[in-house]
């Protein structure tokens, strides 16, 4: 049985009405921390859960991503927490390295005020010795993704016998990873006196079992989002690798016909390197972040308001509280995760009845963060395709064509270089046309004034036409008849990996897709054909794999087991699974059809 908490009246921003975070009973250190933060009132999550957080109970919390879920738990924690205890007080399980690093990241913001506090991201493809070093000096706050916890624990190096306080965040996301058995192995490992909180966008019969064996009377929260996005807001998004990002910057900035820019990316750091490239491009830029002095900050956006600026790259915290009618364009440089921060960046455009244009880089490991937003927003971005060689170049004819014809209106300055030119062709008997022709070379010196088009390098990542038809991550969806196709051909560029889990441990397509890409930082376009067989598995990955990831995918894990990847030498396969739209799919009926049966023992 659970107590489920009544739903707080809100006011018009999305905070409970009439109520602070002062009232919620927070440490004053917590409550100095965000309110430097900017954290003015407490969103209806927050308000719900945090009394009882603070109370020592557990909860279950049902709520999507960008409603505030990260302060709701961290800020009672930091309020609870023990300074003199060297071992970890605080677990919580991440079903990625991003929002590990990112719910790491929020705890650092918030214990700002409490000198002494240490938080540990602990997740795949980050060395070991980093992790172990930080853990023998001692931690209060780890935030992991299941896996790796799992190689801590069984090492031996990650003690959770004092355990106080344990959160599961994102807990559906995590048992589609295949990361189901790992969670139970963790809760079932930790002291039974820990309080536990949960949170969850939906709540599958998994989740529910994990919940009624594993918390004490928990308070359940419901949360409704009713974000929404302005409709004069043009927004679209752009499938591009992270690496391309720069390149495919500049390609939009070359086509879109902006007046005014705001480039959101996720850290301080990146705000300056983005700010210098695009300057060393030509392009008048500047950066804002959490370091610029308030002086310097108010000059930079003086420059942007009366057009001496035209772009500027912050972080959120930065752009906070901006409002200059002269943004037309919002670029999502780096994606946000978490629908709130959506909402506020691109609402720094189409302000005063304007219209506005938003445009979000999503990388193909990011589509789920696509997804959160348009479900909670409830409005669909239209994918948007890279502009090409032939769109650039137009674009730089026409406006050469705008500079020509502009050029023409100043009338005293033609006749001045009119006779010049005429000078010129009498004296050395060459056309006009000619002469036109080299002064346009002497103004583009070194500079090319169009793109070569053999010079076409940059692409978009493959994604499927019909996003919205698209099944939950393992596959299973009904759907209509579609033409055959061709078997898709063993890629030159992978090679076959054997890894140490199979049918005996219960093991999907979906789940080592799930658990690789994590651990490893891959992306669906690097998975090749992947056969299950009975103890073990074989999977197609990219041949000149980076030694990060290999070291990573070594140590991943897959239904609890390590996976022992190595490449494989066995004789050549056959049969196995393809992709499909949505999943994986048997590449023959021989092979899934053929079962498995021991041979009958002898009777002595």
């Amino acid at each position: 049985m659970s107590d489920s908490a009544p739903d707080p009246a809100l006011d018009d921003k999305g905070g409970e009405k009439g109520l602070t975070f002062s009232e919620l009973g927070l440490d004053p250190k917590v409550l100095k921390a965000i309110t430097e933060v900017g954290y003015e009132t407490p969103s209806p999550i927050q308000a719900a859960t945090i009394p009882s957080l603070l109370e020592g109970r557990d909860v279950v919390g049902l709520a999507q991503t960008g409603t505030g879920k990260t302060a709701a738990f961290a800020l009672p924690i930091l309020s609870n927490l023990d300074l003199s205890q060297k071992t970890p007080q605080a677990l919580v399980l991440a079903p990625t390295r991003e929002l590990a690093l990112q719910v790491s990241e929020a705890f650092e913001r918030y214990s700002s005020k409490q000198p002494g506090v240490r938080v540990l991201p602990v997740y795949g493809g980050q060395g070991y010795g980093v992790q172990l070093s930080a853990l023998r000096r001692g931690v209060h706050v780890v935030v992991g993704t299941p896996g790796r916890i799992m190689d801590h624990l069984e090492k031996g190096t990650l003690d959770l016998s004092e355990l106080r306080f344990l959160v599961l965040d994102e807990a559906d996301e995590m048992l589609k990873m295949g990361f189901a058995e790992d969670v139970e192995t963790i809760l079932a490992d930790t002291p039974d006196t820990k309080q536990v909180a949960l949170f969850s966008a939906t709540m599958p019969a998994q989740i529910r079992r994990i919940s009624k064996q594993h918390l004490d009377n928990p308070v359940e929260v419901t949360m409704k989002t009713k974000t929404t996005t302005s409709a004069n807001i043009t927004q679209r998004y752009l499938m591009v690798s992270y690496p391309q990002k720069v390149d495919a910057l500049t390609r939009i900035l070359e086509v879109e016909n902006f007046e005014g820019m705001i480039i959101f990316v996720r850290t301080k750091q990146i705000t300056e390197v983005l700010a210098e490239k695009l300057r060393a491009r030509g392009y008048n830029a500047a950066a804002i972040n959490g370091d610029v002095a308030q002086n310097q900050r108010e000059r930079t956006i003086n420059q942007l308001r009366d057009a001496k600026l035209d772009i500027l790259v912050a972080t959120d915290v930065a752009a906070r509280g901006l409002d200059v009618e002269r943004i037309s364009h919002v670029v999502n440089f780096d994606i946000p995760t978490d629908t709130e921060s959506y909402v506020h960046r691109i609402g720094r455009t189409g302000r005063a009845g304007r219209t506005g244009d938003s445009i979000a880089f999503v990388t193909p490991r990011e589509r789920h963060l696509l997804r959160a937003i348009e479900k909670a927003t409830r409005q669909p971005l239209t994918q948007m395709q890279l502009p090409s060689v032939d769109d650039v170049n137009q674009t730089r004819l026409s406006r050469f064509d705008d500079a020509i014809t502009e050029a023409l209106t100043e009338t005293e300055k033609i006749e001045f270089f009119r006779d010049v030119v005429k000078h010129y062709v009498n004296e050395y008997d060459v056309p006009e046309v000619d002469v036109a022709a080299a002064l346009v070379s002497v103004m583009q010196k070194d500079q090319p004034l169009l793109l070569d088009p053999k010079q076409e390098i940059l692409h978009t990542p493959r994604e499927r036409d019909d996003r919205g038809d698209r099944p939950d991550r393992g596959g299973r969806h009904d759907r209509g008849a579609r033409p055959d196709r061709a078997p898709r051909q063993q890629r030159g560029d992978l090679v076959t990996y054997r890894i140490s889990v199979g049918k005996r441990h219960k093991v999907e397509p979906r789940q080592i897709v799930g658990a690789l890409a994590n651990e490893g930082g891959l992306g669906r376009s690097d998975f090749g054909r992947i056969e299950i067989r009975m103890d073990h598995s074989l999977v197609d990955l990219p041949a000149d794999l980076p030694a990060g990831a290999w070291d990573a995918l070594k140590e991943t894990r897959i239904s609890g087991k390590l996976i022992e990847l190595a490449k494989d030498t066995g004789p050549k396969r056959d049969g196995g699974y393809k992709k499909r739209e949505g999943g994986y799919e048997p590449r023959s009926k021989s092979y899934t059809d053929k079962p498995y049966s021991k041979k009958p023992r002898h009777k002595d």
